[in-house]
Formats: C-alpha cells, sequence, structure tokens
C-alpha cells in the first residue's frame, strides 16, 4: 500500500468517526426534542384545540343565528313587501281620486264661470229692463196725467148729462134757493170751491212731473196723507233761492199721489219744475 493510500484510508476513517459522531449527536437532540415538544407544547396544542372545539360550536350557533336572522330578514322583507304593495295600491287608489277630484274641480270652476258669466248677462239684462221700465213709468205717468184732463173732460160732460137728466122742477128749485141763498152771504155756490176752502191736512210733497202746457202736475202725495179733491195748496221753489209761485187745486187723488192744478196763473208766469215743493202749512209771506 502506498503512502497516498494510506492516507486516504485514515482520511476515510476520519471521516467515517465524525459522521458516526454527527449521527449520535444528531439521535440524542432528536429524542430530546420530541420529548420537549411533548412536555413543553401539548398543553398548548390541547388549550387551542379546546378552544377551537368552542369556536367551531359558536359558529355553529353563529350559523344557526345567522340561519334565523336571514328567516327573519326574509320575513320582515315579504312582510315590507306586501305593506309596500299596498302603500302603492293606496298612492294608485288616492292619485285616482286626485284625479276624479280636479276633474271635479275643474267642472266646477267651469260651472262657476259659466254661472258667473250668466249672471253678469241677467244683470245687464236687468239694468237695460230697469231703464226700459224707468221711461215706461215715465211715459206712463205722462199718459196719466193726459187721462187725468180726459177724465176731467169726461167728468165735466158727464156732470152737465147728469144734470140734463135729473133737472126736474124740484131740484132746480132747491139749487136756485140754494144758489140765492150762498150768494145772499157772499159764498160761491160752486161744491168744487166749498171743498177746497176746508182746510187740507198738514202735508208737504213734490211736484213729481209737470203736463207740457204747465198747468197740470202730478205730486207725491196722496189719499194716504189725507188729501182729497179740493183741497189747495201752496206751490213753493227752493233753489237756487226761495219763493212762492203760486197755489194749485186738487183734482184726483190715490194713496200715494195725487194730481194738482194751478189755480189761476203763476207768480209772474213762472214755469213749474220738478222738485218744486207744494205745502199746506207753509204760507208765503204778506
Amino acid at each position: 500500500m502506498t503512502f497516498v493510500g494510506k492516507i486516504l484510508v485514515i482520511v476515510i476513517m476520519a471521516f467515517a468517526l465524525l459522521f458516526l459522531g454527527i449521527s449520535t449527536v444528531v439521535f440524542t437532540t432528536h429524542t430530546n426534542w420530541k420529548d420537549e415538544i411533548s412536555k413543553k407544547w401539548k398543553p398548548k396544542v390541547d388549550d387551542l384545540t379546546g378552544k377551537n372545539t368552542r369556536l367551531q360550536a359558536e359558529l355553529e350557533a353563529a350559523k344557526t343565528d345567522l340561519d334565523r336572522s336571514k328567516a327573519e330578514h326574509k320575513s320582515a322583507l315579504d312582510a315590507t313587501e306586501k305593506h309596500v304593495a299596498e302603500l302603492s295600491q293606496e298612492i294608485k287608489t288616492a292619485q285616482g281620486e286626485i284625479t276624479a277630484a280636479r276633474t271635479a274641480l275643474e267642472e266646477a270652476q267651469q260651472n262657476a264661470r259659466t254661472a258667473l258669466t250668466e249672471a253678469e248677462e241677467r244683470r245687464k239684462e236687468t239694468d237695460r229692463l230697469r231703464t226700459q221700465k224707468s221711461a215706461v213709468e215715465k211715459q206712463a205717468g205722462e199718459f196719466k196725467l193726459q187721462q187725468t184732463e180726459l177724465n176731467d173732460r169726461i167728468r165735466e160732460l158727464e156732470r152737465q148729462n147728469k144734470t140734463l137728466d135729473e133737472n126736474t122742477k124740484d131740484l132746480r128749485d132747491r139749487v136756485a134757493r140754494y144758489s140765492t141763498l150762498l150768494r145772499r152771504n157772499g159764498l160761491s155756490d160752486d161744491i168744487t170751491t166749498v171743498k177746497g176752502q176746508e182746510s187740507p191736512p198738514p202735508v208737504q210733497g213734490e211736484v213729481a212731473r209737470i203736463d207740457a202746457q204747465n198747468r197740470s202736475m202730478q205730486l207725491t202725495i196722496g189719499s194716504d196723507d189725507g188729501l182729497v179733491p179740493g183741497h189747495e195748496l201752496f206751490l213753493f221753489r227752493t233753489k237756487p233761492r226761495a219763493e212762492f209761485l203760486g197755489k194749485v187745486r186738487i183734482i184726483t187723488v190715490d194713496p200715494d199721489q195725487a194730481v194738482a192744478r194751478v189755480i189761476g196763473n203763476t207768480v209772474n208766469g213762472k214755469k213749474i219744475q220738478e222738485g218744486d215743493i207744494v205745502s199746506s202749512t207753509i204760507r208765503p209771506r204778506s
């Protein structure tokens, strides 16, 4: 064997011994590590295992709670969706009612506008009728004055006719005796004059209308105020200044009006006007 071979053998033996020592150390260390682990970490592992078991139980309980919550949530969601559907239906119904109410309101407004238009037309028609009525009343007053004139003539003719028809000797004698007696005493035998001499009641009125001849007039007082045909009243004007115009005699009377005629002529021939005053109590200054 050569020297190199001897050296190699020695080296190999040295490596073998080194490997054996390392293997022994490793085996010894390995055995101690397992024991150490078993002694030191087993309680911790057991504790972690217990915790894991508890966590698993809690997880299962949490899953159960989650499932229950999901069921409750689903039930609540279903109830909410049902309530939403009911509310939607109510809103739809309310919208329909609002639409109907709006339609009814528009119809009512249109009817109101139509009614206002009709009322305005009626008011205008009423104004026209009132104007026509005033014109007719004025014309009727004028006709009444003319009718009074005609009635006066008719009464005069009837009176003459009656006098002729009933002009018996006895009546002629009586009338003659009475007339003679009245004239002998300085009195008039005209019955109208006799009535006119009676004191009229205390009255005051206005001239409502006057005829074209400025003779006959319609007064605003009548039989309700105590007037009778034959009463004589004083005629005045107050504007622009107070002045006496003359006297008038009542010809015919109605409850609220009368027709009078100027006795003789007015003062200075003045024209009588509507609104002039007639009175039995206001007398002209001497």
